[in-house]
């Protein structure tokens, strides 16, 4: 049995503008040291996948720096490997035929192409919004045994009204998915909810978007998944570990908090099988000088540390200067904070500069955001 992967890196960039204005979701940091799309390379990998097609919208300079060839995810091939699966748009292209795709179905109609000459028995897609350490070899195999046409990776979950809105859950019986919801307004309770990973037949995918172009399908959930619920099998493979999802800037700030739990940190790195790999940087040790406090924070390599640290995910080449108090923060790459300065609930994007005497305050719920580059 084997299998290729497609990957989404810009599906959800909507979902939160200030960190995707310049970089897809894709690349977004995470975890000291982690961007988003390690999570679902890694899990195809750590399956003995050794193709993956990475659909690409716009603004994708960054995630091109982070993959490279991917040599860090041992998918440095001649053959196979990853594959940067651009928009398709000819000059012949005019009107709506050159917008680039808005949809989950319209990127995959996009690389029709390689989808067509791969020679692989199934194909595994997934986002870059979930976050969790699944065993896609486990998945792989109940999809096969199953005999289910598409299988849906889920996790139950209580959703009140205001998640609901933002996520796609299944109601399901003995294991078949019966009824669909996507982002539903008032409704509330717990269902399965999908983690916008999926595995299916590769003929089965070809076909299905060769009937969506000449019906004029643009939307995969509602055209496909809803209109065929009655006539294919669709199965739902229940998760069962640590997984969260980022939706917006508060669960993202939140998704980064919850690292700071040690049974939630073995859940995603913790497994030995299955490692979370990501590109490798030759940075010096973190530099703790006399007098500076740490407290249950995680501090990435190459940081400076002469101030207050507590709660906080701080990236790689930060320097936090003396008298400074920085709580419930993220600091991306780079970031610089001078002398005598208080940040709480505060998300700095890389290459940030806070001069000396600054006080910046968020809210768990509404963390205080600096854009990339910023100074102030």
């Amino acid at each position: 049995m084997t299998a290729f992967g497609l990957i989404f890196s810009n599906i959800h960039d909507k979902s939160i503008p200030e960190l995707t204005r310049r970089r897809t979701m894709a690349s977004i940091p995470f975890g000291c040291r982690y961007r988003l799309i390690d999570f679902a390379l890694s899990n195809m990998v750590n399956a003995e996948i050794s193709k993956v097609g990475v659909i690409v919208h716009d603004n994708y300079q960054s995630l091109l720096d982070h993959l490279g060839n991917g040599k860090d995810w041992d998918l440095a091939r001649r053959s196979g490997g990853i594959k940067i699966l651009p928009p398709f748009i000819t000059a012949y292209d005019g009107g709506e035929a050159s917008k680039l795709y808005a949809t989950r179905l319209q990127a995959l109609m996009g690389v029709m192409s390689f989808i067509e000459h791969a020679t692989e028995d199934y194909v595994v897609l997934s986002d870059c919004d979930s976050i969790c350490n699944l065993d896609m070899s486990d998945l792989l195999l109940k999809h096969a045994e199953s005999g289910a046409d598409i299988t849906f990776v889920t996790k139950k979950e209580y959703l009140t009204e205001e998640k609901a809105q933002t996520r796609k859950f299944f109601e399901s019986k003995d294991g078949r998915i019966t009824r669909v919801y996507n982002e539903p307004k008032r409704i509330s309770g717990e269902f399965d909810v999908c983690l916008n990973i999926m595995v299916m037949k590769t003929s089965l995918l070809y076909n299905l978007l060769v009937d969506a172009m000449a019906k004029g399908y643009k939307s995969f959930t509602s055209d496909i998944i809803a209109n065929n619920i009655e006539t294919m099998n669709f199965g739902t493979y229940e998760f069962n570990g640590f997984y969260a999802t980022v939706g917006s800037m508060e669960e993202y700030f939140e998704c980064n908090m919850k690292l700071l739990d040690s049974d939630v940190r073995k859940a995603l790195f913790d497994i030995p099988e299955r490692a979370i790999y990501t590109k490798v940087r030759n940075s010096p040790p973190t530099k703790y000088s006399t007098g500076a406090t740490i407290k249950n924070s995680l501090i990435a390599d190459g940081c400076e540390i002469e101030g207050t640290v507590e709660n906080c995910i701080i990236f790689r080449g930060t320097k936090i200067s003396k008298n400074s108090v920085v709580k419930n923060c993220i600091l991306m790459q780079d970031t610089y904070v001078g002398a005598n300065v208080r940040l709480n609930c505060v998300i700095a994007d890389k290459n940030v500069v806070i001069k000396d005497d600054r006080e910046l305050s968020g809210h768990p719920t509404i963390p205080f955001y600096l854009n990339k580059g910023v100074t102030i």
